[in-house]
């Protein structure tokens, strides 16, 4: 197939196209390269730098011709979100919106949507936590990720434009920018391996569930592959304490410190962790990379590059 991949430059974004490249579909990439990066593309893959909200997105559609569209481009920041909602909701569900009607006005014949699990589900009264969950987002990223799952389901039912969504657990991996609003794991990593002292916010007691990017990267080959629609959990199941990380994380990198300590930050969940049977019953899906082992190949990879 000949796939679209909005924000394919990006840490999660360009595992995918990879990903695609390797099971033999045509891949083209839309990306700003406001977060994303050039390098992080293989050879020859072609990218647009366009924002989702330009005009110009409409001659890229003629240009690739996709079948499929993934959409991982977006505003990715929590803070961020809490700082300004509005320009949050302009990428997220305004610029959402602009490729949604240009996935109808072009015949896309799927859209594969990376939306966020913990970040919808808010404080869940049940953990794990499975997509029947009632949406109860904390903060403007999550109600913007959420509102653009609901323009999904009614694209499909105005448009028939069939559509899957995947909520992502905390994604960490090689390639994860440690800057800016960077995952805890790159933070914590790029801290430790430069001999300063990084910072745990709140008690640390909070919890993630932390997939490793290479098993979201197949999570999106499948939902390319199966005729399962709907939304689906991606995450492990597993619930891991920023203590617990910080721990795991001295241990594989050498680093003798402590954290620093700040006031537990707004908008965040305390607990996070997603029930994802339903994503191996429907798409054949089950994380295979542990923690440990994926902790180990994002230290050596950062090692390497510092």
């Amino acid at each position: 197939m000949k796939i679209l991949v909005t924000g394919g430059a990006g840490f999660i974004g360009s595992h995918v196209v990879e990903a695609y490249l390797a099971t033999g579909h045509a891949v083209a990439v839309v990306d700003t390269l406001a977060t994303g990066r050039r390098e992080n593309l293989p050879p020859g893959v072609r990218l647009h730098q366009v924002d989702l909200r330009d005009e110009a997105l409409d001659g890229v559609f003629a240009e690739e011709r996709p079948e499929v569209v993934n959409h991982h481009a977006a505003q990715a920041s929590v803070a961020v979100s809490l700082r300004d909602p509005r320009g949050d909701a302009a990428v997220n569900v305004i610029g959402g919106l602009c490729l949604l009607e240009l996935c109808v006005r072009h015949g896309v014949r799927r859209v594969i949507y990376a939306s966020t699990g913990g970040a919808i589900y808010g404080d869940a009264a049940s953990l794990p936590t499975d997509e029947r969950h009632p949406a109860a987002p904390s903060s403007p990223y999550g109600v913007a990720k959420y509102a653009l799952e609901q323009y999904l389901h009614a694209f499909r039912v105005m448009h028939g434009l069939p559509s899957v969504t995947l909520r992502y657990a905390n994604v960490y991996g090689p390639r994860q920018d440690p800057h800016g609003e960077a995952g805890v794991i790159a933070l914590f990593i790029h801290a430790m391996l430069r001999g300063e002292q990084p910072t745990v916010f709140g008690d640390g007691a909070q919890t993630r569930d932390f997939v490793g990017v290479e098993d979201v990267a197949r999570a999106n080959v499948l939902a390319l592959q199966s005729d399962a629609a709907g939304v689906f959990n991606i995450g492990t199941g597993v619930e891991t304490s920023v203590n617990d990380l910080f721990a795991r994380l001295a241990a594989l990198t050498g680093s003798p410190g402590r954290p620093a300590r700040a006031p537990a930050r707004p908008g965040e969940v305390y607990r996070s962790v997603l029930d994802v049977r339903l994503a191996a019953e429907r798409l054949g899906w089950t994380p295979q990379v542990s923690l440990q082992e994926g902790l180990h190949r994002t230290v050596d990879w950062f090692r390497a590059r510092l």
